[in-house]
């Protein structure tokens, strides 16, 4: 099992910009797909978007389309988030997840999440 440790998060203006980490510990050799998905209060789970860990293949939600860009880098154990143009609306807690098979990007088909960093965009 791997463990995930986000950071990065924090309080910005809008049209400002952060980026994420999320770190890997332990067996990482088995994982498909990484992928940062967000939560707000009184909402679900969010996909936000994917990288696979072998392939470099990227996916994304509609909503951070040309403003957020995932990527990793596997020597580090690393996966980014960049986002930029940030907007209120983006203010959630961010999770990076693991997936260890080829599926879709439904929060269940997760196996292993971080705790989460927060990220606040003030209008």
């Amino acid at each position: 099992q791997v463990r995930l440790v986000e950071s990065g998060g924090g309080l910005v203006q809008a049209g400002g910009s952060l980026r994420l980490s999320c770190v890997l510990a332990g067996r990482t050799n088995d994982i498909y797909t990484m992928a940062w998905f967000r939560q707000s209060p009184g909402k679900e789970r969010e996909f936000v978007a994917a990288v696979t860990w072998n392939y470099r293949r990227t996916d994304y939600a509609d909503s951070v389309k040309g403003r957020f860009t995932i990527s990793r880098d596997n020597a580090k154990n690393t996966v980014y988030l960049q986002m930029i143009s940030l907007k209120p609306e983006d203010t959630a807690n961010y999770y990076c997840a693991a997936q260890y098979y080829r599926s879709s990007y439904h929060p269940g088909n997760f196996g292993a999440w971080g705790q989460g960093t927060q990220v606040t965009v003030s209008s």
